[in-house]
Formats: C-alpha cells, sequence, structure tokens
C-alpha cells in the first residue's frame, strides 16, 4: 500500500474513533485496527494522538477552506457569499458526521497544542466570514456597526450548533439549502418583523 494512501487512511479511521470515542478515550490500537495497520506503523505517520488530531484538522479543515474560496472566487455580492458558506458548510457537515462531531467537540480542547492549532489555521476558516462581512460593509450592504471578528463567531456558531443537532438526530427536517437560507435571513434581517408602510 502506498504511504500517501496509508496515511489518508488512518486519517481517516481516526476521525472515526474520535468521534465515537472522544479523543481521550481512544487508543492508538483502536484507529490501527480501524485503518487495518499494524499499531507500530501509526509511528511511522505520526508522533502521538495529537499529532494525528492536528492533522485531520488540518487536512479536513484544509479542503473546506479551498472549497469555501473556489467557491466563492465566482460571487461578488456579500450577501450572497454568505449564503454560499453556509450551504458549502452545511453540506460537508451532513456528509462527514465523524468530522462534524471532531470539531464540535475535539477542537475546544484546552490542550495547548490544540488551542494554537485554534488559533492559526481554524481562524483561517472563519475569517472568510469575517472577509465578507467587511466587504459587505465597505460596500454600504451591511451596517458597519457590527463588529465582524464577532459577527463570524456567532454566524459560525449558529452553523455549528446545526450541524451537533444532525448529529444526534438522524432525522432533518430542512434541507440544507433551506437551513442555510433560514441562517442566512436570520442574521441579515433578525428575528423582528419588516417594518409596514402605513396606509396612506
Amino acid at each position: 500500500m502506498k504511504a500517501v494512501n496509508k496515511h489518508a487512511r488512518i486519517i481517516t479511521a481516526a476521525t472515526k474513533v474520535f468521534a465515537k470515542k472522544g479523543f481521550f478515550n481512544a487508543r492508538i490500537s483502536d484507529i490501527a485496527k480501524e485503518a487495518k495497520v499494524a499499531d507500530g506503523t501509526i509511528y511511522l505517520y505520526f508522533n502521538n494522538k495529537y499529532d494525528i488530531l492536528i492533522s485531520v484538522f488540518e487536512g479536513e479543515i484544509g479542503k473546506l477552506i479551498a472549497q469555501a474560496e473556489k467557491i466563492l472566487a465566482k460571487e461578488n455580492d456579500p450577501q450572497k457569499m454568505l449564503e454560499l458558506f453556509a450551504t458549502n458548510h452545511l453540506k460537508a457537515m451532513k456528509k462527514n458526521k465523524n468530522l462534524a462531531e471532531v470539531i464540535q467537540v475535539e477542537l475546544r480542547q484546552t490542550n495547548k497544542t490544540v488551542k494554537d492549532y485554534r488559533n492559526t489555521t481554524f481562524t483561517q476558516y472563519t475569517d472568510i466570514i469575517g472577509h465578507i462581512i467587511r466587504e459587505g460593509q465597505k460596500a454600504g450592504i451591511f451596517n458597519d456597526k457590527i463588529q465582524p471578528d464577532l459577527a463570524k463567531r456567532a454566524f459560525f456558531g449558529a452553523l455549528d450548533e446545526i450541524s451537533r443537532i444532525w448529529n444526534i438526530s438522524l432525522e432533518t427536517h430542512y434541507t440544507v439549502d433551506e437551513t442555510a437560507s433560514q441562517v442566512l435571513h436570520l442574521f441579515l434581517n433578525g428575528l423582528l418583523q419588516p417594518v409596514r408602510a402605513e396606509n396612506v
């Protein structure tokens, strides 16, 4: 088996094992068994469990960043860009529920290795949202009193929570497109009823 294929299999196996057992309860032997390789093979590619976890984040979130950038490069409307980001993220999380579980749980660890990763590479992903918001503000479309760094976290937090609910429930009442549209509508228009013009 080619080295690149073994590496990919270990990453896929680790994502599944971390999602099922949790990072701290998972053992190297569990990952090796899931990947159908010898325990020692794991150490040919990774130093320890944290190394595997960060590699999972690097690989999978790197794909999300690349996908988002490719989709958004074709669009200039900030509102549509937010919708595209939300739709792409939700589709990815619904397709790979193991990854969604790992992102939601393990990315929140207080371990320094994970914190450093969260403050660097993962921030690149949420920064895409912040950039869209800033561009919308420059164009006079979005409220310039809104802090982009707060808004990007709130927006991503909404998508993350929806992904969590999908993970614990096999049944969903809304399609990905409907969900993305609802989240976008909430953030752009809020909960207030639209102001109606009075009859003259």
